[in-house]
């Protein structure tokens, strides 16, 4: 059986507040990437539940983090239509997509008047 692993490193400042996130995976060589957040979540077998965890760096700007969390829920779409062929789900997510990206835009247009 092929193995293949991914690796986060976390930078922490005084406070225990991220810095820095860097990753790399063993399928990628020995790049090593850098990120402003990540989500993960992981379905536990034993426990039958999600386990998340939610990182970001403290240089991570507000309107990024909304369209990152825009762009998982997309993404998320696009997994649960693949995984399931749930149609309806996954245009309920996109359509959810929508109407955050409208919800940020407007945000950012009163911001700029």
């Amino acid at each position: 059986m092929k193995k293949s692993e991914i690796y986060f490193s976390i930078a922490l400042d005084e406070q225990k507040i991220p810095e820095a996130i860097s990753w790399r995976a063993t399928d990628a060589g020995e790049k090593i990437h850098f990120a402003k957040a990540i989500n993960i979540s992981l379905w536990d077998r034993d426990e039958a539940g999600t386990m998340k965890i939610d990182l970001w760096t403290k240089d991570m700007p507000v309107d990024e983090m909304k369209y990152f969390y825009i762009d998982t829920i997309g993404a998320m779409a696009q997994s649960i239509a693949t995984a399931t062929s749930d149609k309806v789900m996954a245009d309920k997510m996109r359509a959810l997509c929508e109407d955050l990206m409208n919800h940020v835009e407007e945000e950012r247009r009163k911001q700029n008047n």
